[in-house]
């Protein structure tokens, strides 16, 4: 107990192990859906659903252990939402890459992110962003996995006149899909502890005990990872073409990480006097080695989850909180036939709300100065109409630098962005 307290610096953040612990089982209880809705997504790419279970709990364990350890924060990390979906509906299904080069993009891009720590250049690509775009590309990320949600659901289909068009809303998968998003969206709001859980394990629940749904079990030993295990193709990444790949699963988890590291850290006031982020380079590299190693097990881009505001508000201060959270991932191993037992519907309802939170983002954004708006909603609509994460940070980009050069506010722009906005209308142009 004294080397708890000692290492992780207990007494000094005004914390004891209790208060850790329960702190620990509130966060993961908040982000577990992650355990039933990735391997969903994922093996729609043609991945092993069993194998990116294990995937999954073991890529989160990995990344609690090293942000708990090393940097010592109350930071929980999972395989990320919209990441995911950028994985399997853009790299594998759109662009017909195989998930295996997929997994070498991933782990690139995790590659590429520690580089950048280590030589301190993070820090000048996230201040050179304009805020506008980063508002963007958060909201499109959130409304593409609406437009999955509501695809997965059966709520909307496909139609040669108009794109797309409402569905039978009769359907079990409807009905299941919109009550299971009305539930967790009424118990967020009543500040229910695994709001998201609730609904998922409450929708399969109820289709289980009507007969629309199949029960698989609740506990067995771990599947095999073996099918996805270091199956990461690195020399099918280093494609041309996937250069706009990596360079997205880089641009995306710089921003998410960035932004919830932030966000987490004014909640649970661990920023210094000077309102300075403390061991942020220990923080990143946390992420970035924990992508690396799920990429080499098995599953999309891991990063900082900003459910940790949950654990935050429990009382946890230190990294002591991560490491529960790493061990609740480790027992999850276990419940692998409940997760197979999950239906698409089911987590449908879960992504409609993740997408309710990332949307919101828009709501900062500057209305009133059209060279920001623009950028901004083409940015958010660009992703679920192209279906395609990259093509809406493409447009956001693209569109922010030609706006403000038309309107005489060149100025406004720096390097990095012209720079990018120029290789983006290259790949455009040339592959």
């Amino acid at each position: 107990m004294k080397f708890l307290d000692s290492y992780f610096k207990l007494t000094e953040h005004n914390t004891n192990i209790k208060t850790e612990i329960i702190a620990g089982i509130t966060t993961f209880l908040t982000m577990a859906y992650i355990i039933f809705v990735n391997p969903s997504i994922l093996s729609e790419a043609g991945m092993d659903y069993g194998a990116v279970f294990v995937a999954t709990c073991l890529a989160g364990a990995i990344g609690c252990l090293i942000m708990g350890i090393l940097a010592n924060y109350p930071i929980a990390q999972a395989p990320g939402m919209g990441l995911n979906a950028f994985f399997t509906y853009t790299v594998v299904l759109g662009m017909g890459y195989s998930w295996e080069s997929a997994l070498g993009a991933v782990f690139f891009s995790g590659l590429c992110f520690f580089v950048l720590g280590i030589l301190r250049v993070r820090e000048w690509i996230i201040n050179s962003i304009p805020l506008s775009l980063r508002l963007g590309i958060a909201a499109g990320i959130g409304l593409f996995l609406a437009m999955i949600a509501l695809k997965n659901a059966g709520i909307v289909v496909a139609n040669p006149a108009t794109f797309v068009a409402l569905g039978d809303l009769s359907q079990p998968s409807a009905i299941y899909a919109l009550a299971g998003f009305f539930v967790i969206t009424a118990l967020a709001y009543l500040r229910v502890t695994g709001a998201v859980l609730i609904g998922i394990l409450g929708v399969t629940l109820v289709a289980t005990l009507l007969g629309h749904n199949e029960y698989g079990g609740l506990m067995s030993m771990p599947p095999s990872i073996a099918p996805t295990f270091m199956q990461m193709d690195l020399v099918g990444a280093l494609d041309v073409a996937m250069l706009s790949v990596i360079f997205s699963f880089l641009f995306v988890d710089l921003f998410d990480t960035s932004g919830t590291l932030v966000g987490v850290a004014q909640r649970g006031k661990l920023l210094d006097e000077d309102g300075n982020f403390p061991r942020l380079g220990r923080a990143m590299v946390s992420d970035s080695t924990a992508t690396m190693a799920g990429a080499m097990l098995g599953t999309s881009t891991t990063t900082s989850y900003i459910e940790s505001t949950a654990g935050i508000a429990s009382g946890g201060r230190t990294g002591l909180t991560a490491v529960v959270v790493a061990v609740m991932f480790l027992i999850s191993l276990f419940f692998a036939p409940l997760a197979g037992s999950i239906p698409v519907y089911a987590t449908a309802g879960a992504l409609l709300y993740v997408a309710v939170l990332m949307a919101g983002s828009l709501s900062h954004a500057d209305w009133e100065d059209p060279t920001e708006a623009a950028p901004v909603l083409l940015a958010a609509i660009g992703m679920p109409l192209t279906y395609s994460v990259a093509e809406g940070i493409a447009l956001g980009f693209i569109s922010y630098v030609a706006i403000k050069l038309l309107s005489g506010r060149f100025r406004e722009l720096n390097p990095a962005v012209i720079i990018l906005a120029l290789l983006f209308v290259g790949k455009f142009v040339y592959l």
